[in-house]
């Protein structure tokens, strides 16, 4: 009797473990494809910032005249440079940020193997639940994390529009006659 007790329990944990390890791979993925998207945004995004300004000075060279569109052209350049750079390294940041959640991802999974090996049947269930809590708290963490960044970069990016519009502004290109 208590044999066979204990080989359904055996069946039964294993159950659980391929369940949980199923779950992680899918939450794994579902990271993933979340990352991809907010990256895809965040790229779209700068494009389109760029093209409106882009169009905007457009506009107001063709009310110029030939000194004053010069330095339009040169300020466009400018802008453009900058943009493009802010992109890239956001972007950067975006991937280093998925391949640790994969690490730490990886790392659980390894966790929970190496638990399940060791425990012991009674021992199990609990472990399980303490395992479970854990994890969730990483995720959260990670969350968090990931908004602080992405509001840093946000700050970031506007506090250099701001910098370069106010450059423009006062650069000797306007204060040259007109």
């Amino acid at each position: 009797m208590m044999m066979l007790m204990m080989l359904m329990m055996k069946k039964m944990m294993m159950m659980i473990m391929i369940v949980m390890l199923m779950l992680l791979l899918l939450m794994m993925m579902i990271m993933m494809m979340m990352m991809m998207m907010m990256m895809m945004m965040m790229m779209m995004m700068m494009m389109m910032m760029m093209m409106m300004m882009m169009i905007i000075m457009m506009m107001m060279m063709m009310m110029m005249r030939r000194r004053r569109r010069m330095m339009m052209m040169r300020m466009m350049m400018m802008m453009m440079m900058t943009t493009t750079t802010t992109t890239t390294t956001t972007t950067m940041m975006m991937m280093m940020m998925m391949m640790m959640m994969m690490m730490m991802m990886m790392m659980m999974m390894m966790m929970m193997m190496m638990m399940m090996m060791m425990m012991m049947m009674m021992m199990m269930m609990m472990m399980m639940m303490m395992m479970m809590m854990m994890m969730m708290m990483m995720m959260m963490m990670m969350m968090m994390m990931m908004m602080m960044m992405m509001m840093m970069m946000m700050m970031m990016m506007i506090m250099m529009m701001m910098t370069m519009t106010m450059m423009m502004m006062n650069s000797h290109y306007f204060r040259s006659k007109q």
